[in-house]
């Protein structure tokens, strides 16, 4: 009878056992960008958010050369997901200067107002005073480099001609040029961007576009939307900052399954806060945002556009 009784138990509590116990561990590669930009930090926060949230995932991160890059190893099948800013997302998806691509959206992640960062004695104040100057614009890859180019062709000026122009090896090589004086400014974008973060804690000042600047960027670009960065978004930021931004996103390569899109977005939304508290400009990680912010709702996985279902959305 006790042998008996003792089987039982073990039988109920192999029952009990949660599933999630026995589930096999899906892995998944998300590429970011070079040491010290945005991208890493977020790609980091984020793989500790969704691995923490959902047991059966795990994401790791991996260095690249930032958003060009990225869409080409997604495309290729190399990595699973990839962070891409805005404007790299935006020309991949409409087919601007090469096909449309097949790449899926898996969020939206944040907004990206672009602007210059100088030395708080600089003594340039708007775009215009920066013509001429040395300006470190970013990596051959990077989407804020990119977005550069369209925001400065906006007021008719050329980033390559108009200004001389310092391409970057590695994101964080930037805050050093500005301070040490090698450069007149740097270019970059988002709240809570490292290269902002380090150059206004040593007395830094932003410039951003005049209203007249923005209304005629959008108006030759209509995808880069008004966006003021209110003041205080930084260490020693007294003054908001009118500015262009667009939507930084993760993406997908062609192939993931739906459930596999489905369990990332879930894990996403669940650990929103988690994910917020760990970095600032995560709050903006929203679903919400995410449908919002899709050029169209095909772009967006149908394994997503599933999960959005579920939620309301």
């Amino acid at each position: 009878m006790a042998f008996i009784t003792i089987a039982v138990g073990v039988l109920a509590a192999l029952v009990f056992v949660p599933t999630t116990a026995f589930a096999q561990t899906t892995r998944v590669t998300l590429a970011t960008a070079t040491p010290g930009g945005g991208f890493p930090l977020f790609g980091d926060a984020a793989a500790t958010v969704i691995n923490d949230t959902d047991p059966t995932l795990s994401v790791t991160t991996a260095n690249t050369k930032g958003s060009t890059e990225n869409i080409e190893l997604l495309e290729q099948g190399k990595v699973d997901l990839g962070l891409v800013a805005g404007v790299p997302a935006y020309e991949a998806l409409a087919g601007i200067g090469r096909p449309p691509t097949t790449l899926k959206i898996i969020g939206a992640i944040y907004s990206s107002p672009g602007m210059f960062v100088v030395k708080g004695n600089s003594p340039a104040h708007t775009v215009g005073d920066l013509k001429g100057k040395p300006i470190a614009w970013g990596t051959p890859s990077s989407g804020l480099t990119l977005m550069a180019r369209y925001a400065m062709d906006g007021l008719n000026l050329d980033w390559n001609k108009d200004f001389a122009p310092r391409l970057l090896e590695k994101a964080g090589d930037g805050p050093a040029l500005v301070l040490g004086g090698e450069v007149a400014a740097l270019w970059g974008g988002g709240i809570g961007w490292p290269g902002f973060t380090q150059v206004m804690r040593s007395g830094g000042r932003f410039i951003g576009f005049t209203p007249d600047d923005v209304q005629r960027i959008t108006a030759k670009h209509n995808f880069l939307k008004p966006m003021t960065m209110q003041a205080g978004s930084y260490a020693g930021q007294t003054e908001a900052v009118q500015s262009v931004d667009s939507w930084s996103f993760i993406l997908s390569r062609p192939d993931l399954t739906d459930d596999l899109a489905y369990r990332l977005a879930r894990a996403l939304h669940r650990g929103k806060e988690a994910l917020a508290g760990r970095l600032d400009q995560a709050r903006e990680t929203t679903p919400e945002n995410t449908k919002a912010a899709a050029p169209e709702e095909r772009h967006i996985h149908p394994g997503v556009q599933a999960y959005l279902r579920e939620i309301g959305l």
